[in-house]
């Protein structure tokens, strides 16, 4: 079942969270993980990209895990497989983040649950690109399929 906070929350998310992690942030520009990002980036959020396999994506420094992340996270936004999820939510709660986002296609009940318990927004199976433009809040990722 597709989890989605009611659209006032949704407005307070994207008004409230100024810095954005992206797990399995991707530097391949004809990928999600990429347009997305970069799309939210040019909205005005700070994105910070956290891919162990890469120094650096969208002209940033990458992260290995969020753990290594240096500064405060408002939303984790996740483009990794259902399975890595609830290690990602555990992570996000350690950290302090408010949200966890699972991007569309990823489902985990164990992910909702950990952000419960640790007081995070949740959403998932949800392109948080696709949502703003949907809430009027801008003119949405450009499609690449």
């Amino acid at each position: 079942m597709r989890t989605r906070p009611p659209i006032a929350e949704l407005r307070r998310i994207y008004d409230e969270s100024r810095t954005i992690a992206v797990v399995g942030a991707s530097p391949d520009p004809s990928k999600r993980a990429n347009v997305v990002p970069i799309y939210l980036r040019d909205q005005g959020y700070r994105i910070i990209p956290v891919n162990p396999n890469h120094d650096e994506v969208f002209g940033e420094r990458s992260y290995a895990t969020l753990l290594d992340i240096p500064e405060p996270v408002d939303l984790v936004d996740v483009f990794r497989p259902p399975a890595d999820a609830p290690d990602v939510a555990e992570k996000a709660v350690q950290i302090g983040a408010t949200v966890l986002w699972l991007q569309l296609g990823i489902l985990s009940e164990e992910a909702a649950r950990i952000a419960a318990e640790g007081g995070l927004a949740f959403v998932e199976d949800h392109c948080i690109g696709q949502m703003h433009a949907m809430l009027g809040l801008g003119p949405g990722p450009p499609h690449n399929e």
